[in-house]
């Protein structure tokens, strides 16, 4: 595979870790674990391979989000559940989620293991210098049901790319919210309100970074991406993707090509099942 290959099977499989984030599935076991509703258990769930870390390291390992809304719950979360326990719980969560919305058939097809066997095969050439949660997640055993195994796989491989794209925005100069409210204006992430409320910031704040960007010639007087500022989004997706392409390489183009196509029809699966709500992505 060529990198823009690389960048385009990681794009696409993107929904069969992400889904998680909305599978109430999670909340349901991460809560019977000891966790709080609500945004405790993403923030806890997500972070708990790399342990019990605080608010800094959640804040800086996941950019986008508002440090104070971290901090209301990490790292209050360790006190109710381990991490290792809220591993575990998460892995149980994937597990119910998978089996509801694609069937015990599909889970336990022979396509799903091969599936499996390939993420994987790109996984294990995942290298974690500077990659916090890739490493996090990368030192977990791997679990037995292949259907778990392909979603842990995916997790290391997105995490692995979002370590990179941190780099990359460092690199542009662009703070968490910057990045989060350049990358809304490109129309393909979350619509503005779900962005906001979802990472904690208030309309003064997002109207503050968005005239940081348009006084840097990111963003017009509109809130629109300029010429510059298209070209500067681009030029992150591919660095990103850059960055992120190895593990993938690994797989040759008829392994991308088999792991594509199988992971293409579980994700046509999962959208059919409503995994994600509606108005929340721009372009779903």
């Amino acid at each position: 595979m060529d990198i823009r290959e690389t960048g385009r099977l990681a794009r696409a499989l993107e929904p069969l870790h992400s889904m998680t984030y909305f599978a109430p599935e999670t909340e349901e076991h991460l809560t019977a674990a000891g966790l709080k509703p609500g945004r405790m258990c993403y923030f806890a769930g997500r972070a708990a391979p790399m342990g019990a870390v605080g608010p800094g390291v959640v804040a800086a390992t996941f950019y986008n989000f508002n440090p104070a809304l971290v901090a209301r719950h990490i790292p209050a979360a360790w006190a109710l559940a381990a991490p290792a326990v809220l591993v575990e719980a998460r892995f149980a969560a994937v597990d119910a989620a998978l089996r509801r919305m694609l069937g015990d058939e599909v889970v336990g097809s022979a396509e799903v293991a091969e599936a499996a066997g390939l993420a994987r095969r790109a996984a294990e050439a995942v290298t974690v210098e500077g990659r916090p949660l890739a490493a996090g997640h990368a030192d977990l055993p791997w679990p037995d049901a292949p259907h778990l195994v392909l979603w842990h796989a995916l997790s290391i491989l997105r995490e692995h790319r979002g370590d990179g794209h941190l780099m990359v925005l460092g690199g542009a100069g662009l703070d968490g919210l910057e990045a989060l409210v350049s990358y809304t204006a490109t129309g393909r992430g979350f619509v503005t309100p779900f962005a906001m409320a979802s990472r904690g910031w208030s309309q003064d704040d997002w109207d503050a970074a968005a005239a940081r960007l348009a006084g840097r010639g990111v963003l017009d007087g509109d809130g629109a991406l300029t010429a510059e500022g298209a070209a500067l989004r681009k030029r992150i997706e591919d660095d990103t993707t850059r960055l992120g392409a190895g593990p993938w390489q690994h797989l040759g183009a008829e392994g991308g090509a088999r792991l594509a196509g199988t992971g293409g029809r579980l994700v046509a699966a999962l959208l059919a099942a409503g995994c994600f709500p509606a108005g929340v992505f721009a372009n779903r």
